[in-house]
């Protein structure tokens, strides 16, 4: 293993990974994990070529991530998923259209990449019992590490969570607790208990490694399109950690020398009723404030304040990419429209995507023939009680 230290992405300041960390001591902002990659660069047994006869996992990227070499990961066997030619759908408005179909990941969706990394490093610094606040997906995914991992769980949810991520919690033997409000006030319910009830807060960018599984997106879809990066990537939002995730990932293998300084242009999909980002984006603020009266059937994206706002703005601003909000309604018709088209039942958030797309194609923010990548961070399967009403 080769990685170095801990860093604070707002001040700079340097944290010992080999302690259980949260945020920043000084600032209270997200750390980075950071790899002495200059000496990872001179080993001739890591060229990109290297990592294709290692099979499917992310735990392929094993030089790349933050777990001892000696250490066996908590795995359920995620990631290497397939990139999806979308001729159908992509054809209609002349693009070059892929699909990143997350939902085959362990627990259905992009989730299992980060809790993959972050529960086996919990475990091995000596964690006890975690705890996350979870719209849906990502306490499904804690809960089934966990239980891997034979460490206790606790997962806060938001009342009106869909009833499949519930379930599943508690059948995978978690303690659930459930919240009048939304994923922030689930959030803050673990704050006040956290130290008293032993628990290590696994929560989106409030320990460092979830963000470690999910850049193996940026690493995997490189590797899919033979070492060109595509010219955009649409990504649907609610914490940002895939977003954030690639684009350090992206510089990493800069850094390696297997891609070259290009950049997608990337761009932040959100819902209309929960769209911190968007406005801030288009406000030009460095930072996004609240969103006030959150709503939207699509759970993923509900998240009214993310920590890692300042970090998904300065990405969008640097890769010339943008944000755009899609209503509910639009989204649950996508959600149909590509099922027809391509086979895949998309989560509302992947299908946010899709609309995104049009929108921006017909704006002329996305040109004809462009390679764009789209991630379906989920399946449809966890939103039934949604397309039944």
């Amino acid at each position: 293993m080769l990685l170095s230290h801990l860093e604070c992405t707002a001040c700079g300041k340097r944290h010992d990974w080999r302690q259980l960390q949260n945020l920043c001591v000084a600032c209270g902002k997200p750390l980075f994990a950071i790899y002495d990659l200059e000496a990872i660069r001179k080993l001739d047994c890591l060229k990109q070529s290297s990592f294709q006869a290692r099979g499917t996992s992310l735990w392929k990227w094993r030089e790349l991530l933050p777990l001892p070499n000696d250490v066996e990961p908590i795995s359920l066997g995620e990631g290497g998923t397939p990139l999806l030619r979308a001729k159908r759908f992509g054809g209609e408005i002349d693009v070059e259209l892929w699909i990143k179909d997350e939902s085959v990941n362990p627990t259905q969706s992009f989730k299992a990449r980060g809790m993959t990394v972050a529960v086996s490093m919990a475990k091995f610094l000596g964690a006890k019992k975690l705890a996350v606040p979870s719209a849906g997906n990502a306490g499904g995914a804690m809960a089934a590490y966990a239980a891997r991992a034979g460490l206790e769980a606790h997962v806060f949810m938001p009342r009106d969570t869909p009833r499949a991520n519930i379930i599943e919690c508690r059948e995978v033997g978690a303690h659930v607790t459930l919240i009048d409000g939304l994923i922030t006030d689930c959030g803050a319910e673990i704050a006040k208990r956290k130290e008293k009830e032993g628990w290590f807060d696994v929560s989106t960018l409030k320990e460092p490694y979830r963000i470690e599984g999910k850049k193996t997106l940026g690493y995997e879809i490189a590797g899919q399109l033979d070492w060109k990066l595509p010219d955009v990537v649409l990504y649907p939002t609610g914490g940002g950690t895939g977003l954030i995730g690639m684009w350090k990932a992206f510089d990493e293998m800069e850094k390696l020398g297997w891609i070259d300084s290009k950049r997608p242009r990337m761009f932040s999909i959100q819902a209309s009723g929960c769209a911190p980002i968007v406005r801030a984006f288009e406000a030009g603020e460095k930072f996004a404030a609240e969103f006030p009266n959150a709503h939207t059937t699509a759970s993923g994206l509900r998240v009214p304040k993310a920590i890692g706002d300042f970090l998904m703005l300065d990405i969008l601003r640097k890769s010339n990419g943008g944000a755009i909000a899609i209503d509910d309604e639009e989204m649950i018709s996508a959600v149909r429209e590509v099922g027809s088209k391509e086979g895949l039942f998309v989560a509302p958030e992947g299908a946010a995507c899709f609309v995104a797309l049009k929108k921006l194609r017909a704006a002329g923010k996305i040109s004809s023939g462009e390679r764009v990548v789209i991630f379906n961070t989920g399946s449809g399967i966890k939103y039934l009680d949604l397309f039944e009403s």
